[in-house]
């Protein structure tokens, strides 16, 4: 069996009708169920038929993803019973990360992430943060830019490190149109607005992290089975009292996927294996470091594949 890392997506690999094909399956299904029974409404049903408006709220997309990343390390591991080397997630992917390594109990995380949701949404009000891709740029240049395009009330910052030559910024709306005019002026590809709602990992989460904070004290938190690559640190965590720092500091502050992909590809990893909705995880892979081997589990087809790939 090769060595392996188990990645998780986060928000925005969501969509009506994800998993479909896997939810026959016995620990699809009972995964499902377990969430449903955590949040009092039918995940499955609002997986499988939406309305879409209600899976793209942020307080029940987070919980989604999560459930269905969870269900596909599940099946994975009940197909081969093989164990990662280390897991890493893209933000909410970190939740999924922690549950499959032992450090926080499903049932829980489905209802930390579905506050996390409402927090994040609550901390900065609508219409006045933005986040936006810029394609292009080297990241030094991104965070320079980043700190010369803010001003009292008008603050961005380099909030996702996705590849080389793609950084997401957050941050005030006012903040984000003045950093985005600049850096099409320093030359970048595209600066593309995203379709969010709230401006993540950036320090206007600060009440959300708060908050955070504090639901994570009121539940059980565990050492992981198995190395977690952060988000805030971009290596890997196995004590309770690192992955609680972690998961609060990572709302205002950057996700470093870039070091964290490379470091798990320095560690030995051969196959980068996306378990949930999507192949963004992947995507970015060929980017960042093309020794490593993708592989994904969201429908039949791609369990045979990443199955077959582990072998």
């Amino acid at each position: 069996m090769k060595k392996f890392a188990a990645v998780f997506p986060g928000q925005g690999s969501q969509s009506v009708g994800m998993f479909s094909e896997l939810m026959a399956e016995s620990v699809v299904k009972n995964t499902y169920d377990e969430a449903s029974q955590a949040l009092g409404y039918d995940m499955a049903a609002l997986t499988l038929n939406g309305p879409e408006a209600e899976l793209n709220r942020t307080e029940v997309t987070q919980p989604a993803i999560l459930t269905a990343s969870v269900a596909a390390y599940r099946l994975l591991k009940e197909r081969t019973g093989a164990a990662p080397a280390c897991m890493a997630g893209h933000s909410l992917g970190e939740y999924s990360a922690l549950v499959c390594a032992g450090a926080l109990e499903f049932s829980d995380a489905v209802k930390l992430v579905r506050l996390r949701g409402q927090a994040m949404q609550e901390a900065v009000p609508a219409g006045k943060g933005a986040m936006a891709a810029v394609l292009g740029l080297d990241d030094e240049v991104i965070v320079a830019g980043c700190k010369e395009a803010s001003a009292p009330g008008a603050e961005v910052w380099a909030a996702n490190f996705n590849t080389p030559g793609q950084v997401v910024i957050s941050g005030t709306a006012a903040g984000v149109a003045k950093a985005s005019e600049l850096f099409t002026a320093k030359g970048a590809k595209r600066v593309v607005p995203l379709a969010v709602s709230a401006p993540s990992h950036c320090p206007l989460m600060q009440s959300a992290a708060d908050r955070l904070g504090k639901a994570l004290s009121e539940i059980k938190v565990s050492d992981a089975a198995v190395p977690v690559y952060s988000n805030a640190f971009a290596k890997p965590e196995t004590a309770a009292s690192e992955i609680v720092k972690a998961l609060v500091l990572q709302l205002t502050g950057p996700v470093r996927w870039v070091e964290t992909v490379k470091a798990i590809g320095a560690a030995g990893a051969e196959v980068l294996v996306e378990l949930g909705p999507n192949r963004v995880l992947s995507g970015m892979l060929r980017r960042i470091d093309r020794s490593l081997t993708a592989a994904n589990v969201y429908d039949q087809a791609s369990l045979e594949k990443a199955v077959a790939a582990l072998a």
